[in-house]
């Protein structure tokens, strides 16, 4: 299931993305991996369906594509109006089909390069046990950890990632889970700049005021999880990473009035 079909007419999906670079609008790259809060992604979308100058792209793990095949009225199918039809949503990538279609030729955009361009933010929600591990190690084998690993870090620039993990409660108190999120808080993680000082000749610190890290994460919430467990693990409220978003890419609260 690839986000569109390849041909002798069609540029590739690498292609689209770089054209959709100067657009004018805001460009919101939205992922999911394997976990059952994935179910909770069309909800996320679909909250931006009426922000005029928008652009939204999706990107599945194959896993979090499983928990969206039209199972239910809560997983409406990739390819279905509810989600890929909805307001907004340029495109949905799932697996590697899209990085690799048509084949590389050298000089031809990278679909994982041109997508880290384009965003303005990415937002991981969910974000696995297993895609936290990759992150926090390094690992680029797959087309959302390629755009991970090729992030712009630098802080001036204003990019950020803002993950939202997702899993069971045994895996969340897991001593790695811990080791693992520290890399994405502490040591990546968005930090409030400090004030600016002035010494006694009245020459301010600037350097002490500059921002430092590019990720943010909206710690799980505790409830009842899909497995029958209960703890935390469950993913923030789908509602308060909608207005995260919101405020991170400065857009009007009149248009979120559904979910304020």
């Amino acid at each position: 299931m690839s986000s569109a079909t390849t041909g002798p007419d069609r540029p590739s999906a690498a292609a689209e993305v770089a054209a959709a670079l100067h657009d004018g609008k805001r460009h919101l790259l939205l992922a999911a991996s394997g976990s059952v809060a994935t179910i909770k992604l069309p909800l996320i979308a679909a909250a931006f369906s009426r922000v005029p100058n928008l652009s939204i792209r999706i990107i599945l793990t194959p896993s979090a594509a499983q928990f969206l095949q039209g199972q239910a009225a809560e997983q409406p199918a990739v390819d279905s109006a509810a989600l890929r039809g909805l307001p907004n949503v340029d495109a949905i990538y799932v697996g590697e089909a899209d990085e690799w279609n048509p084949p590389w030729t050298r000089g031809a955009p990278i679909l994982h390069i041109e997508l880290r361009r384009w965003a303005d933010l990415l937002v991981v929600a969910p974000l696995s046990a297993n895609l936290l591990a990759k992150i926090a190690n390094g690992l680029c084998d797959t087309l959302l950890t390629s755009v991970i690993r090729a992030w712009e870090t630098d802080p001036a620039l204003g990019k950020r990632i803002l993950v939202a993990p997702s899993m069971n409660t045994a895996m969340w108190n897991h001593p790695l889970t811990a080791r693992q999120l520290a890399t994405l808080r502490d040591t990546w993680g968005v930090k409030p700049p400090k004030v600016a000082t002035t010494d006694e000749d009245g020459e301010r610190d600037a350097e002490e005021a500059e921002p430092t890290g590019w990720y943010e994460v909206l710690l799980p919430q505790s409830k009842g999880l899909a497995c029958g467990d209960v703890g935390q693990g469950a993913m923030a409220d789908w509602r308060d990473i909608v207005l995260v978003i919101r405020d991170r890419l400065s857009l009007s609260a009149e248009y979120f009035a559904e979910v304020s």
